[in-house]
């Protein structure tokens, strides 16, 4: 039998990565809720590639940022954009690319897990792995075109 720990005492100190002022502030606790991470990932590696996600992301819309800044608007919540549950679509967006390149990146450190799949265990961390950093960072870079206006796919003829 195997133990899968589900969660992490301790993460509330923790809890929120905070980014640069204009993006929002990332949350561990949701990331993981969202993204369907359990314990088996530690805080610090959770921790980890949250921030160099939110690195990546930030760089892939630094001309955005400035563009938006330029206009006076100090904050990413402040710029004008639908609504969606009450809270900015341009928002939503950047946490689904934030959180999709975090979990691209913990997928592909944890893939030297054992993908034997002898166990009901097994087979769920299988399907984890399985769910592939590329449709992963692909869901990201539809998050950052939807938050910069580009298409999802580009096509030309030759």
């Amino acid at each position: 039998m195997s133990f899968i720990a589900t969660s992490n005492p301790g993460t509330a100190q923790k809890d929120i990565i905070s980014n640069d002022g204009f993006f929002p502030d990332i949350s561990i606790q949701t990331l993981r809720d969202k993204t369907r991470i359990d314990g088996t990932v530690t805080d610090d590696r959770l921790i980890d590639a949250t921030v160099a996600a939110i690195i990546h992301v930030n760089n892939q819309l630094q001309t955005f940022r400035q563009k938006q800044m330029d206009a006076g608007y100090q904050h990413m919540a402040e710029v004008p954009a639908a609504q969606v549950n009450q809270s900015s679509v341009l928002i939503a967006h950047y946490f689904r690319a934030v959180y999709c390149t975090a979990k691209a990146d913990l997928i592909e450190r944890y893939a030297d897990y054992d993908t034997t799949a002898t166990s009901l265990d097994d087979k769920k961390l299988v399907g984890w792995l399985s769910s592939g950093p590329d449709e992963q960072r692909r869901n990201a870079q539809w998050a950052i075109s939807d938050i910069i206006g580009r298409s999802h796919v580009t096509v030309e003829l030759i």
